[in-house]
């Protein structure tokens, strides 16, 4: 069963100028220190958090919440599988409303997958809920 969708677009440029202007400032404060190396370690440093911007955005979308209802931007992580593949982590109050949203019996799966052409980077998050085993 989906619980929730979430989409973003976001522009690669406009983050590339807020990382210049802000620095250390806007990656503390919106950004984990993992998805914070990932970034630094890539030729396309601002490609980089742009997905993982417009995955916390997708995020809290699909949480039904916007960023306006408690959900810090640091609750919501992006890390990557060996394989590559993006896996979204929730954390504080994104935490406790997946939660919210989970019927009893189930558990809660969150799909993330990023992409970008320049200049923009995109993200789909889908929330699902499946029947605990047993």
């Amino acid at each position: 069963m989906i619980l929730g969708i979430g989409t973003d677009l976001c522009n690669i440029e406009r983050i590339e100028r807020t990382l210049e202007r802000f620095g250390d400032r806007f990656r503390n404060r919106c950004f984990t220190e993992i998805e914070q190396r990932k970034a630094e370690r890539r030729r396309d440093t601002a490609g980089t958090y742009a997905k993982r911007w417009a995955a916390k955005e997708a995020c809290s979308k699909a949480l039904g919440t916007g960023l306006r209802m408690g959900i810090a931007w640091r609750d919501m992580a992006v890390s990557n599988l060996r394989t590559g593949q993006p896996v979204m982590t929730v954390t504080g109050w994104a935490r406790e409303r997946l939660a919210e949203m989970t019927p009893a019996g189930h558990e809660a799966i969150i799909h993330v997958t990023l992409t970008d052409d320049h200049p923009w980077a995109q993200a789909f998050v889908v929330i699902e809920a499946r029947p605990l085993s047993g």
